[in-house]
């Protein structure tokens, strides 16, 4: 089925790796032009746009911490230059640290919150007047159950993420008029290189919380995304969809 991606440009942020790697190569896959946004993996992010223009698809790579606004301000800026404006902003980047809350400091709570929360709003706010000019704009935040369910070990992060999830709402009942959609994808235990030893070691117990009896992959959730973002699910708003093999179902 053609999305018709075709022509849009998006933006991806923590897209050199994992989940946001393979959101990013399928929205070039549909036919989108694709901002890969990356913090510190220069070398992953710069072999995703080889791969990308290696298959006839158009990307480039840009650096910054979705953290500093002033750094996503002057991406967004260099993208819109680039490329000649923006359709799609994929929220993906953050922070997780996993530790007892009674164990965590102030330092790991600002890290996860400036990384997860203030992260989409500094793309959000940098992207919205380009939405709003183009009047079809698509934003996708990618956020854990855990920020739905809880999980010991994730409080931070869930409860910044879970402010992603109204954030997204409200500026669904804001942008909507504009004709600009934002909704959310929650995913169960998608396999990446975070936390894998932690998972290897427990994997017999995490398989079990599972109906379908296994763990999410990043091809799990691609599909997901591109849909959303397409000119096909424009009356599709302020959702958060659960991608999660059955572990949530609420």
């Amino acid at each position: 089925m053609d999305l018709g991606l075709r022509g849009k440009v998006a933006l991806v942020t923590g897209a050199a790796r994992g989940v946001g790697r393979e959101i990013a190569m399928n929205l070039a896959i549909e036919g989108a032009t694709v901002a890969v946004n990356y913090r510190s993996s220069a070398k992953d992010a710069d072999s995703l746009v080889a791969q990308i223009t290696g298959k006839g698809g158009n990307a480039r790579a840009y650096a910054a911490d979705v953290a500093d606004f002033a750094a996503v301000k002057a991406m967004v800026e260099a993208v819109v230059k680039d490329f000649g404006g923006l359709d799609i902003l994929i929220n993906n980047a953050g922070l997780a640290l996993r530790k007892r809350f009674v164990e965590t400091t102030p330092e790991d709570w600002k890290k996860q919150i400036d990384a997860c929360l203030y992260g989409a709003i500094h793309c959000c706010y940098a992207a919205a007047p380009y939405f709003e000019k183009a009047g079809n704009g698509r934003i996708v935040s990618v956020i854990g159950d855990s920020s739905r369910v809880g999980e010991s070990g994730l409080a931070i992060v869930a409860a910044a993420r879970a402010g992603v999830v109204a954030l997204m709402k409200s500026l669904a009942r804001e942008f909507g008029r504009n004709g600009t959609t934002a909704n959310t994808v929650s995913l169960g235990l998608v396999e990446t290189d975070h936390d894998k030893e932690w998972v290897e070691a427990n994997r017999e117990k995490l398989v079990k919380l599972y109906p379908v009896r296994r763990l999410g992959q990043a091809v799990d959730v691609a599909p997901m995304v591109a849909l959303l973002v397409s000119p096909k699910s424009g009356w599709i708003t302020g959702q958060t969809l659960s991608i999660s093999g059955g572990f949530s179902m609420v």
